[in-house]
């Protein structure tokens, strides 16, 4: 009994599960959520507990709790997809989120062995391991096709501070984050060791820091804004569940309600110029539509179209392949354009590797939740501007693609950017609404307004500054008509985006292996001194 309870209390004292703790509580600062606070104490006691670790090994332990539990909470909404149809898919659902937070959780524990390596001092590690973590947030959004999702920086969207992003990126409002949850950890540390001096000119700076970003950004939201278009949109939200959205019973009866939607009278008898459906929104292929675009575009008035449909053509060898698009119909309902998806959700839209393979045995299981073939979807060419005359050149994003700042540059600026998505795939809590807080950090970042249309919501028009004009809620069916909102400037981010980042990133992690490297074999020397 006296054993059980010792190895209790050694359990509850392990700085891996107070590194978890935090690391959870962490989570919290990003959307529904929002409690950014929170983030930044739960950071820097995760900071506290990686400056203490004995070693790397005991500090990579530490970081990957702590990003497993984070990730964990935040990434939750990645088991939904599996329960759209559970008899085939449920049981993958704890084993897809287990792996998710903790492959994740690799960039923290990584992160957190290096600073532990590189430096002895508590207060150095400190800062060094938000240097790394800070690399590692930039690495994520590139490596294995990337994933920028749940990065520290999107604590700030519903905040004034969200406005750097126009200078910085995402990136930069991580460096914030992290920034700040070091600096509470540094002034911890300086108040425990009776160090009050150093501990106010900590407070100092971080004060300055975040004072001076809150009053740029509220100034930057309370200016004069440019005036909104002379193109009404209207964005049309059915409401299709996704566990219903193709059965057969209900396929058409949802198609129908898009044309109902289309066709309804404004409010103000202000006809739409464009009216814009969402991802994967007809039931039918761009290649055989039958009736179905000649009936969507009558519905529209001699408005413009953009809806998104599935498309096939010959692939080589033979086969058939199948694309995610975005097909603009002009005023008489002749395809105008078209835009194929071109960065594909793994597993969700392909299955990398094993795709091909899944389709020559005939494993279903194995195949994308999205994809209409086993093989998974084809990526498109890349980013492309739509050049739609007198209504602007638009750059459509297709879900996805909305969430990497580098998929929005092109060499012509946009007039605008479009996202087409259906988001009935992320559930009703949590994704949603991380997925249209990024949308909103696009805005910021180009100075663009975004025009959003998600099949169960939210379907949003975004100003240039990020906030929402008009909006129509998580789950509901009907449609929003707007103006479109004016242009901005271009940001410095739109002409720099991370270039500058990444070079500072680079120069400062080599030149803290330079130091752990010389402060290692010092250590060394220091140690065979003494046995002789």
């Amino acid at each position: 009994m006296v054993r059980v309870r010792q190895r209790s209390l050694a359990f509850l004292r392990a700085p891996a599960l107070h590194a978890a703790l935090a690391g959870f509580v962490s989570a919290l600062g990003q959307a529904p959520w929002g409690l950014w606070p929170l983030t930044l104490v739960a950071l820097a006691v995760v900071m506290l507990v990686v400056a203490r670790a004995p070693g790397p090994s005991a500090g990579f332990w530490c970081g990957w709790a702590a990003g497993a539990a984070g990730f964990g909470l935040a990434m939750v909404w990645i088991i939904e997809p599996f329960f759209v149809e559970p008899d085939r898919h449920a049981w993958m659902a704890p084993f897809a989120l287990i792996l998710m937070a903790g492959g994740l959780a690799l960039f923290w524990g990584l992160a957190a062995a290096f600073a532990v390596w590189a430096v002895r001092a508590m207060v150095a590690r400190l800062w060094l391991f938000a240097l790394g973590m800070l690399a590692m947030e930039a690495l994520r959004g590139h490596i294995f096709t990337g994933l920028p999702w749940a990065m520290l920086g999107h604590i700030w969207i519903d905040t004034p501070l969200a406005q750097l992003a126009a200078l910085s990126g995402a990136l930069g409002l991580s460096a914030l984050a992290l920034g700040l949850s070091a600096g509470v950890a540094t002034l911890w540390l300086r108040l425990r060791r009776g160090q009050q001096v150093r501990a106010v000119l900590v407070g100092l700076v971080m004060l300055a820091v975040a004072g001076g970003g809150w009053f740029w950004g509220h100034a930057r939201l309370e200016a004069p804004g440019p005036e909104d278009r002379a193109l009404r949109l209207r964005l049309v939200q059915p409401n299709a569940p996704q566990a219903l959205k193709w059965d057969r019973h209900f396929a058409e009866m949802f198609y129908y309600r898009h044309l109902d939607l289309t066709a309804a009278a404004s409010a103000d008898g202000r006809a739409p110029d464009v009216v814009i459906w969402s991802e994967t929104s007809v039931p039918f292929f761009l290649d055989n539509p039958m009736d179905g675009l000649r009936l969507a575009s009558e519905a529209a008035g001699g408005a413009a179209l953009i809806l998104g449909i599935q498309r096939r053509e010959a692939g080589p060898g033979g086969g058939v392949q199948y694309f995610n698009s975005m097909a603009v119909l002009d005023a008489a309902g002749d395809l105008e354009a078209v835009y194929d998806k071109h960065h594909l959700v793994p597993f969700g839209e392909y299955v990398p590797v094993l795709g091909p393979l899944a389709e020559w045995l005939g494993l279903d299981w194995v195949s994308g939740f999205a994809a209409q073939a086993l093989a998974g979807y084809t990526a498109g060419p890349g980013p492309r501007l739509l050049d739609l005359g007198e209504r602007g050149r638009v750059l459509p994003l297709i879900c996805y693609e909305a969430i990497f700042p580098r998929h929005l540059r092109t060499a012509q600026r946009p007039d605008w950017i479009l996202q087409i998505t259906n988001d009935a795939w992320f559930g009703e809590w949590i994704g949603p609404f991380q997925h249209l807080a990024q949308t909103r950090l696009r805005a910021i970042e180009q100075g663009l307004p975004v025009v959003r249309a998600a099949n169960t919501g939210v379907s949003a028009v975004i100003d240039a500054r990020g906030q929402i004009a008009q909006a129509l809620g998580l789950n509901e069916m009907g449609h929003v008509d707007a103006d479109l909102p004016g242009v901005l400037e271009p940001t410095i981010y739109s002409r720099f985006s991370d270039t500058l980042w990444h070079l500072l990133l680079l120069a400062g992690v080599l030149a803290a292996l330079v130091r752990g490297l010389r402060e290692n074999r010092l250590t060394r020397r220091a140690q065979r001194a003494s046995r002789i």
